[in-house]
């Protein structure tokens, strides 16, 4: 089932997310609900809160992006923590599914070990690098209440304002469904 992506203003996106304890058969539906939406709006990631839930939990596909190294298949990350990050940083383009039409170039670390449980209720520590490592980080932003516009420069967030205005009053238009606030 598509679920609605909820967008900028809505108190869901700003809650720190729940460890989740254990996996029910309710949220293994949720998790292909998940993909489902994700797909469907042509994204590589997708945080538990876009779609309106507390659980720490982000799911994640990369292998159809535009990037050589971007070979991991679909990825679900319960309770995920990065742990470390490399000194090395990159700049890309990111954009949002829950800030539709807004993109600008955010400065990340180029590589990170992050640690979470699979949907195995196994507990993975990975180094991840980057494409996948940019993606952890966006994500991982999301279920800590950070959008990707918060890491900008000054100048940066001040000229996105606007955008942010249109997507909180809901004057904005997408292939996906949407729960504005």
């Amino acid at each position: 089932m598509i679920l609605p992506v909820y967008t900028y203003n809505h108190p869901v996106l700003r809650q720190k997310a729940q460890p989740i304890a254990d996996l029910s058969d309710e949220i293994n539906a949720f998790v292909e609900n998940m993909f489902e939406t994700m797909y469907n709006a042509n994204g590589i990631g997708l945080a538990a809160n876009q779609v309106g839930s507390t659980m720490a939990m982000t799911v994640i596909d990369v292998a159809d992006a535009d990037d050589e190294d971007a070979t991991e298949g679909p990825l679900i990350l319960i309770n995920p923590v990065i742990e470390a990050y490399s000194d090395e940083e990159e700049e890309f383009e990111e954009g949002c599914l829950s800030l539709p039409d807004l993109r600008d170039v955010v400065v990340r670390p180029e590589a990170i070990q992050v640690r979470y449980i699979d949907r195995h209720m196994k507990e993975v520590v990975r180094e991840a690098d980057g494409l996948l490592a940019r993606v952890i980080q966006h994500e991982v932003d999301h279920l800590n209440g950070i959008f990707f516009f918060e890491r900008l420069t000054a100048i940066r967030r001040t000229l996105s304002q606007g955008k942010l205005k249109r997507i909180a009053r809901g004057e904005i238009e997408t292939e996906y469904p949407l729960f504005t606030p």
